[in-house]
Order: C-alpha cells, then structure tokens, then sequence
C-alpha cells in the first residue's frame, strides 16, 4: 500500500521526504491539541525531526515492521495513521491515528481505519486489528466503538504525557476468525 485513493479528494500514503515541511507545521499548529493524548508533539521540534521520522518509517516500511502513512485532503496533509507493529507470526496489528483539530469531524480517520483494516485481513492476512485510545480522549474512543470493534478492556497508569497519567482503554478489536481464514486458505 503506497498510495489509497479514499474518494476524489482524500487519500493515504506514505509520508516522502519532501512531506517533512507540511508534517511539521501541521504538528506545529496542533502541538497543544494533539500534545493533551500523544507524545509525539512534544518530541517534533524542528523539520528535521519530522524527516527523521519519515526515514524511519519508510525503513519500516520496507521492513514490513509497520509504518505511518499521511491522510490528505485535496494537496494539504491532514494527519497520519499507521500500522503501529505488524506481528505476521501472531497475525496481528495495532492502528494508530491523529489529525489536525482543522480536519476532524469530516470522515477521515473512519475512512482511513476502514482501509487499513481491509488491508491488515486481505493483503497482509492478518486475523486481528487492534486500536488503543485513551480512556477520556471521546472523540478517538467513538471511532473503534462506530466502527463495530469489540472493547476488551483497560490497562492503568498506561501513559505518562504532560504530567499526567492516561488509562488506556485496550484494545478495541475486530478480528477475523480463524475458521473463515482456513476455509479461505484451503478452499
């Protein structure tokens, strides 16, 4: 998957180099919204940190070891998803997702979460897609809820970010079951 056409204005895809500048200033401008649920903001200093991780993850990538991808919106990078590890040998995987707080509430992270699951069961043939959110951040919780995954339960004292300690509520769930995967396979 390098680049998935979502309808006629929206996509995703791997992050390139020449992305750096748009994946620093939209984390930039969002750092306090998107700073009170992930670290991430607060470690994204400069450009040149948001290149590191697109190297990164494009080395992931080719690793098959998971990797973000940028949502776009027309030619403006609207956030990332991505696989966060990709275990073929469990045949599992954990989505995570952010947007600019400009681009919420138009779809985009429903669309997306429903294209990499596609992805995760029919090209990759894995059996379960896990998304972890933290137990208050509504907004990321109503996504797995609305799109049908099951909730399988809460870890304490999960993250640490600005002083405070987040509950996770882990994992929301779908999975495919083993029966449907073999019949699959051998018929």
């Amino acid at each position: 998957m390098f680049k998935y056409q979502m309808d006629t204005a929206t996509y995703v895809s791997l992050l390139a180099m020449k992305d750096a500048p748009q994946l620093y200033n939209l984390i930039d401008r969002n750092r306090d919204h998107i700073g009170a649920w992930l670290k991430f903001p607060s470690m994204t200093l400069t450009e040149d940190d948001s290149r590191n991780f697109i190297k990164r993850t494009r080395i992931r990538y080719a690793q098959d070891d998971g990797y973000w991808l940028g949502i776009w919106c027309g030619d403006e990078l609207a956030g990332s998803i991505g696989y966060l590890y990709i275990d073929q040998e469990n045949k599992k995987t954990e989505i995570g997702y952010w947007l600019g707080q400009e681009y919420e509430g138009k779809g985009l992270i429903t669309k997306s979460i429903k294209n990499l699951i596609d992805y995760a069961f029919d090209e990759l043939e894995l059996n379960k897609v896990e998304i972890g959110v933290a137990t208050d951040n509504l907004k990321s919780r109503a996504i797995p809820e609305k799109l049908g995954f099951q909730r399988e339960g809460e870890l304490r004292d999960y993250e640490y970010i600005k002083r405070c300690i987040f509950k996770q509520d882990y994992l929301w769930v779908e999975s495919r079951s083993m029966e449907n995967v073999i019949d699959q396979i051998l018929f």
